[in-house]
């Protein structure tokens, strides 16, 4: 979480749960000949050189700081939890005056316009190593290695017309008799959104864009590459034909590479249901930080993916995990900040435990986005907690659990919508449109329409807001997209009939369809307008069918009405069952008051019908106060804290 990782990167590792892995012995002789008695300066890391690292067996990612400079007690302390080591953001990027993460001109590429680590940060990689190297020290661990990297092609290479690199002949790619380049497969019209100035899709309807691809993910794979994360193809910013190639590369190499998928900004089990057999982790959630908002933010989505049977589905070569982002804990920064200042995290302990439990009992990969040089003693109980790591890593039937009861008697609903005391509902809560993306075979996209206004002057409208007559329909001005220059000119056929939409009919800024920035957990997104340009974020097509896509992600357009106060208060509760036939049961309290939680055991038997508590006792202890509940013959109740959680293991006979 720390911002100076921008400069070098995130590494991620997924553990392998409650007990150290079998390879634990190996690591520690390992650790006294590699740690303790290696030559330092053989390292690509200094002082200078904060990293962190994601960890996942599975599904389960944490992260670490500074792994090979951690004192010896915490290195020995965590490294049993690790298995896979991955590079994050901007690793090919010099880190001298100018550069930030949308800068243009400070990144190392080869000659075939392939990114590479920046050579001042990691010297092993001089001579055209790459990341070998360092993935031969991490392998050397008994740990896996990956990288993070973004969509498609740098703008850098397109600029400097970089030739294409043919794997299979060794040479530059040549068809029809003619020898490709950059230029010829980047589509600049569909840079990404946040990061517009660093990297653009590329055609992979071209053979030239095909072999650009398949040339970095073997790269990769001659690295030692074991772990990808894939950035700016995801949600708003879905890249369908860059993940479906990826994937059938990924397929067919000879050592087998996690694929994993940013952002989650917008993600539905509609559009997740599209590419989880070709990815193996999937964000479903803006960028995770340390706010009540944010984590309060998690619970819907979460539901919406456990009910949708999403949870350890098929995946490429294996399972695909939907996943809640990282873990905002310990020592950290502010978004945006490269250096500092520093700070510990703003969540109290007990909005800490409700992430953990959220987040473990969802099975999200878990990611530590803390630095572990100053992990205090709190914060490592807490993200090794045993129960905890067991849940992640081995619990079944995890669901949102709704036949929950609080103080003064007012039933949670069933459909899953936060619970609130009917005296304590505010009648004056406000009501707020944003608008979200979502795949064209929703039948929640199909409610466009247009709306003439005179001869010259129509609307584009979302006719589901017309159906209450005490509020106007959404609606945005439309007009065909104006030329102005010779290359948007040749843009002119492929986006015939397609449409800018305005928010005014006098000012000249059009809808985007993936805002410029990256969006946070607790941010609706309402619709972003920026100057009107041809650029496939802003082209959009209103089909007889009622949807309207955008060109640069090919999802469809739809309106949502939320409550302002819907994300941030009432109970929850989730629930699960262990491999030793153990029941958790976890109540959450969104509430801004200390709340009373009940259930019956019998209607635990309603949403696991394998368990058949009618006539039985449990035993039962809460896992974060450490309360023995002895036997529990009816119910189980707690008084949970503003926020916070109450994870309960239940052994019934």
């Amino acid at each position: 979480m720390l911002a100076s990782l921008q400069e070098v990167g995130t590494l991620m590792i997924p553990f392998a749960g409650q007990y150290p892995k079998k390879s634990s012995c190996k690591m520690l002789n390992l650790f006294l000949r590699d740690y303790m008695l290696m030559d330092m300066r053989s390292l690509d890391i200094t002082y200078k050189h904060d990293f962190y690292i994601k960890m996942c067996q599975n599904h389960c990612i944490w992260s670490l700081i500074a792994l090979f400079f951690l004192p010896p007690s915490i290195f020995l302390s965590v490294i049993l939890y690790m298995q896979y080591v991955v590079v994050d953001y901007l690793w090919y990027r010099r880190k001298v005056e100018g550069a930030y993460p949308d800068s243009l001109g400070f990144d190392v590429i080869d000659e075939w316009g392939r990114m590479i680590p920046d050579p001042d940060r990691w010297p092993s990689s001089i001579g055209g190593k790459g990341f070998a190297e360092v993935a031969k020290k991490v392998h050397g661990m008994g740990l896996k290695f990956g990288i993070h990297v973004m969509r498609g092609i740098s703008t850098q290479a397109v600029n400097a017309n970089t030739p294409i690199l043919d794997i299979t002949k060794v040479s530059a790619y040549e068809e029809s008799g003619k020898q490709w380049h950059a230029k010829d497969i980047g589509l600049k019209e569909r840079a990404c959104a946040w990061m517009s100035h660093g990297f653009m899709s590329v055609d992979t309807k071209l053979g030239a864009g095909r072999a650009f691809l398949r040339s970095l993910y073997q790269q990769y794979a001659d690295w030692g590459v074991d772990f990808v994360k894939n950035d700016c193809v995801f949600g708003d910013d879905l890249d369908i034909d860059e993940i479906s190639f990826v994937s059938e590369v990924l397929r067919g190499l000879d050592r087998p590479i996690l694929y994993s998928l940013s952002p989650g900004t917008s993600v539905t089990p509609t559009m997740a249901k599209d590419v989880r057999h070709l990815v193996n982790m999937y964000r479903i959630t803006g960028d995770d930080w340390d706010s009540w908002g944010d984590v309060a933010s998690h619970f819907n989505v979460a539901r919406d993916f456990s009910t949708a049977k999403m949870i350890g589905s098929e995946g490429l070569l294996g399972n695909s995990w939907p996943d809640l982002d990282m873990l905002p804990l310990g020592w950290l920064t502010d978004p945006g900040s490269n250096e500092g200042p520093h700070r510990y995290c703003n969540l109290r302990l007990d909005e800490q435990r409700t992430q953990m439990t959220l987040w473990s009992i969802a099975k999200s990969p878990l990611m530590f986005g803390g630095d572990l040089r100053k992990l205090d003693e709190t914060t490592f109980n807490l993200i090794t907690n045993p129960t905890i790591l067991e849940i992640n890593s081995f619990s079944s039937n995890n669901m949102e659990f709704p036949y929950i009861t609080a103080t003064k008697g007012s039933r949670f609903r069933k459909e899953g919508l936060n619970w609130q005391s009917k005296n304590r509902m505010d009648e004056n809560t406000s009501e707020t449109h944003f608008l979200g993306l979502t795949s064209c075979l929703d039948s929640k996209s199909k409610d466009w329409s247009i709306k003439a206004l005179d001869d010259d002057l129509e609307q584009v409208c979302w006719k589901e807001n017309s159906r209450s007559k005490y509020q106007a329909p959404f609606c945005l001005y439309k007009r065909e997209p104006l030329l102005a220059s010779d290359e948007e000119m040749m843009h002119k056929q492929q986006y015939r009939g397609k449409l800018h939409l305005l928010a005014t009919d006098t000012m000249d800024f059009c809808l985007d369809a993936s805002p410029k920035r990256k969006l946070t957990s607790k941010e609706f997104k309402r619709g972003s307008f920026s100057p009107c340009r041809w650029d496939a974020n802003q082209m959009w097509e209103l089909n007889y069918d009622g949807t309207l896509k955008n060109s640069y992600s090919g999802l469809c357009a739809s309106v949502n009405t939320v409550k302002a106060s819907v994300s941030t208060r009432g109970i929850r509760s989730w629930i699960a069952t262990g491999r030793r036939g153990e029941i958790y049961v976890a109540f959450f309290n969104l509430n801004p008051k200390k709340t009373i939680i009940s259930a019956k055991l019998s209607d635990i038997t309603k949403a696991l019908p394998s368990k058949n508590l009618k006539d039985v006792s449990c035993m039962g202890k809460e896992v974060w106060s450490g309360k023995d509940l002895g036997v529990i013959n009816q119910s189980i109740s707690m008084a949970v804290e503003t926020h916070g959680c109450a994870l309960f293991v239940l052994n019934c006979n």
